[in-house]
């Protein structure tokens, strides 16, 4: 990923925090010499392992999903964990009244995780375990969570045998938050009122998103 100096994000718990905020990861393998990408929700054990120490995504995918078994275990797969993102106007900014040389832009955040992938099959204990984990993610802060133990186990255990658990050791994982830092302060301020307005009129709620982290990675922030 290219990654100017100023977007860079390398603080391991902002980059969990974000794969934790948006764990539907497009998980890329490659099959019989094809690049693949696949949309996959991952639970990330942040556990303190010397081994693992950036840590270790788990998820489960269907079994007719070839990527466990053709995927060439000779190769790290990378997972990329998309975060809020918004178009940014080129007329929000001061400068375009100063001298008009302005373009518009993307702001966005972005996450990537690279490792060697292994599969999981026929551990059903694993399986189970990071179904209960990833559905506590997810369930955890609704006011009647749902917990896998609520349906039939028989059915449960059907289900579980039509999917397998895979597991990525984490060798590398960076961050990039371009979110106007290398804009002036009265460009970042037009930014920010321009997302504003957006999420007021639309209403768009990535776009205060967004905006909250022009805040919090605005140059001047302490």
């Amino acid at each position: 990923m290219y990654q100017p100096k100023q977007f860079d994000v390398s603080d391991a718990a902002t980059l969990h925090a974000a794969l934790r905020a948006h764990p539907l990861g497009t998980l890329v393998t490659l099959q019989d010499g094809e690049l693949v990408a696949d949309e996959v929700p991952f639970f990330l054990d942040a556990t303190p392992n010397a081994e693992h120490p950036l840590g270790v995504l788990k998820a489960h995918v269907a079994r007719a999903n070839p990527l466990w078994q053709r995927h060439d275990p000779a190769y790290k797969v990378l997972v990329v964990f998309k975060g809020p993102q918004a178009y940014v106007s080129p007329s929000w900014y001061a400068t375009k009244a100063e001298h008009g040389k302005v373009v518009p832009t993307w702001n966005y955040i972005v996450v990537q995780a690279s490792g060697h992938l292994t599969h999981k099959d026929g551990d059903a204990a694993w399986l189970r375990a990071q179904l209960d984990a990833l559905t506590h993610s997810q369930e955890g802060q609704r006011p009647a969570p749902w917990a896998v133990s609520d349906a039939p186990a028989d059915y449960i255990a059907q289900t579980m045998k039509a999917i397998v658990g895979i597991e990525i050791p984490m060798a590398t994982l960076v961050g990039k938050w371009k979110v106007s830092q290398n804009q002036p302060a009265p460009n970042r301020e037009g930014v920010l009122r321009g997302l504003t307005e957006t999420a007021l009129s639309t209403p768009d709620s990535v776009a205060l998103a967004v905006a909250q982290a022009v805040r919090d990675r605005s140059p001047t922030a302490t």
